[in-house]
């Protein structure tokens, strides 16, 4: 029915127009629908790269017990119409990504929880990003190290925000990551945290990491952090992550004495005002301690709670 038409019915039939016209909207809409539901049979299967139990799981994506439900919560999830739209965004992002290196990874996880860390950035307003703002403000975060979970995340996000910096918490994914960095917009940089290990000198040392990262390194590129992560750009995250947790100068003395023993730990900790489980885990990084030390008790154990 064409609009022509529909004014003739009009007048034929003392129906007004625009319920013909309607009518042909809501035909077109419904052979269109029909016609979209043919080519998404055809690549269903695409959803059976995410870990969608998972997503399920943290109330990302709604539980739907058919593919084809599946594929049409992931497509709204990602923001995009269709398989091929996903593929051109991400295969961009996989570009940048992949310059980090993060080997143990699965790109179709990754993607999701990077997703999810853009979503969650959303109700995170901040200011344009000021990089003297944001150096001189680590080192008010570095003493947050002593703070307990409760106290500490609403803080390092509020202080992020005022330079231009959106952090996020976001669950892993089966073989994510423990951070990542890239830039939203020219002014606002998203650092996102996964508690991977789930130990205070691991967040701590993976949010100086990726500090950084935007500190120093490309606004193009995105870098994420696994176990095995290398590159340049990554050796630099790393140097610049222990010596602001811990300067170097300090750190050399007290290995100098040797004595690595619960007591020394606390003391030096305190003397630097540092939580103790970070000294620790640097002892251990660099051969000083084993992995399974008896000081491990000294790093603060961090577990996700659900909201009430």
């Amino acid at each position: 029915i064409t609009p022509e038409t529909a004014i003739l019915l009009e007048r034929t039939l003392g129906v007004p127009s625009g319920f013909w016209n309607n009518r042909q909207r809501l035909y077109d809409e419904f052979v269109a629908r029909i016609e979209e539901q043919k080519y998404l049979q055809t690549i269903v299967a695409w959803v059976k790269h995410f870990p969608y139990a998972s997503m399920v799981k943290l109330g990302w994506v709604p539980k739907a017990p058919k593919d084809m439900e599946k594929l049409e919560h992931l497509l709204t999830f990602f923001g995009v119409g269709d398989p091929k739209a996903w593929e051109d965004y991400w295969t961009g992002i996989q570009v940048a990504y992949r310059k980090s290196r993060a080997i143990n990874t699965n790109e179709y996880a990754l993607a999701a929880w990077l997703r999810r860390g853009e979503l969650v950035s959303r109700g995170i307003n901040c200011q344009p990003y000021n990089p003297d703002n944001f150096k001189n403000i680590l080192m008010d975060i570095r003493q947050l190290t002593i703070q307990p979970p409760q106290l500490f995340r609403k803080q390092l996000i509020d202080i992020c925000a005022s330079a231009g910096v959106a952090v996020v918490f976001v669950p892993e994914l089966p073989k994510t990551a423990s951070g990542a960095t890239r830039w939203l917009t020219p002014d606002k940089a998203l650092i996102q945290l996964s508690l991977r290990y789930k130990t205070d000198d691991h967040l701590w040392f993976t949010f100086f990491h990726e500090a950084a990262h935007v500190l120093f390194h490309p606004k193009r590129d995105i870098f994420i952090q696994d176990k095995e992560t290398s590159g340049k750009y990554e050796d630099q995250a790393n140097s610049f992550a222990k010596d602001t947790l811990i300067p170097h100068r300090d750190f050399q003395e007290f290995v100098s004495g040797m004595l690595f023993t619960s007591d020394s730990i606390r003391v030096f900790a305190q003397h630097i005002k540092i939580a103790p489980g970070i000294v620790v885990g640097r002892l251990q990084k660099e051969g000083y301690l084993p992995w399974n030390s008896s000081c491990n008790h000294l790093k603060r154990k961090l577990e996700w709670v659900k909201a009430a």
